[in-house]
């Protein structure tokens, strides 16, 4: 075991650089939610981000180069199909999915919500996609005073359901999602059923810190590698959810960015060896999907003041690697996510004289890279980066 070896991870989720060469077939041809942010909001401040070799990687033209970046840079493909949270992840950790989960756009079929509605106990209202912050306020009152749960969904794979705290507690939401996770399966089995617990009255319900996430099992990966061999994987946000606890040995949920990064910094305090795995999910929550260039550029400048408070904690033996999942281009039609490379920076002490990494053809290789840092096995796809710090013995 290399017992004094630490990775971050840290996943900037949706921020994409670049349409995929299969982008049409997503309908996403053009989006590049980086370099359409520089080129509608010039002045966005981030010289941490440009000084680690974020505008070096290739192909890019709006985002300013540097001349010695601190970091190993480059632009990683997604192999699987799909453009979701979970699929992203999921290729990261080491697994690539062939068939992408199944999106319903127009709503779950008839059959499976009446089926729905009999396993507990009352019918369902809604069932369309809709933003989560809308649906509760066009559907709020009809549901405090029927009781009925509100089932929505998006362009993403998931099933979701929104009760008020003060109609329907928590624990008995929960269970209302487990059910739904039980049913849908086959071509039904969406990425992620999701509870979405609100509080508040009519004209200003809005949803509390008591989301839950139930997501599918996945296979073995870089994470129960890991952990199979004695090293920490901890995860930040909604990394437990993403993986339904497989491989996590330990986990801080954030309610934001900014919370996000204070338990990333509060885990390198307190874990000497193993991965610490964080997701932020703000970008593509609250600024993405809502199509909000603005709030996009200004929550990657709040997230940019982290850097070094990350690279002060880091020890000799550290790689801190950022990266995304997908994109949601902001100035793109729609509200989708957007099917796009995804960045990656690698850095590690002593600074400087920062490589190229190339266009990689999937993020399967960030897996392999890790899984080689730490000497575990790991069954994958992905290919070791060309970098000495990834094979050292």
């Amino acid at each position: 075991m290399m017992k004094d070896r630490r990775v971050i991870l840290i996943i900037l989720d949706s921020v994409g650089i670049g349409a995929l060469p299969d982008a049409h077939l997503y309908n996403d041809d053009g989006a590049h939610t980086l370099g359409h942010i520089f080129e509608q909001y010039p002045q966005i401040h981030i010289p941490h981000l440009l000084s680690l070799g974020l505008g070096n990687i290739d192909g890019q033209n709006n985002i300013p180069k540097v001349d010695n970046p601190k970091a190993h840079f480059g632009k990683l493909m997604e192999a699987s199909a799909g453009k979701d949270t979970t699929t992203g992840h999921w290729e990261i950790a080491g697994t690539i999915l062939q068939k992408p989960f199944p999106v319903f756009e127009n709503g779950f079929p008839e059959d499976f919500i009446q089926a729905f509605e009999k396993a507990i106990g009352s019918e369902v209202i809604g069932n369309y996609a809709a933003s989560g912050t809308t649906i509760i306020q066009e559907l709020g009152d009809e549901h405090v005073r029927t009781g009925k749960p509100i089932v929505y969904t998006s362009a993403d794979s998931v099933f979701q359901i929104a009760m008020h705290e003060s109609i329907i507690p928590i624990e008995r939401q929960y269970e209302i999602c487990t059910i739904a996770r039980k049913m849908l399966k086959d071509d039904l089995e969406v990425g992620r059923v999701i509870a979405r617990p609100f509080t508040g009255n009519s004209g200003s319900y809005t949803r509390t810190s008591n989301r839950k996430d139930f997501a599918i099992l996945p296979p073995n990966n870089l994470l129960t590698s890991l952990a199979d061999h004695g090293y920490a994987v901890h995860g930040v946000g909604k990394i437990y959810d993403i993986f339904a606890g497989h491989g996590i040995t330990s986990y801080t949920k954030s309610s934001d960015n900014e919370m996000g990064m204070q338990k990333t910094l509060d885990a390198m305090d307190t874990i000497d060896r193993g991965l610490i795995f964080t997701n932020l999910v703000d970008f593509d929550m609250l600024y993405g999907h809502r199509r909000d260039v603005v709030g996009y550029a200004k929550c990657l400048e709040a997230f940019d003041k982290w850097i070094p408070s990350v690279i002060q904690k880091m020890h000799i033996n550290d790689i801190l690697i950022i990266t995304a999942d997908h994109g949601n281009d902001p100035t793109h039609s729609g509200t989708d996510h957007t099917r796009e490379y995804i960045p990656i920076l690698i850095y590690h002490k002593p600074e400087g004289n920062g490589l190229n990494i190339g266009e990689r053809k999937t993020f399967a290789d960030i897996a392999k890279s890790i899984s080689n840092y730490f000497g575990v096995p790991l069954d994958t796809k992905g290919t070791v980066f060309e970098l000495p710090i990834f094979n050292m013995a």
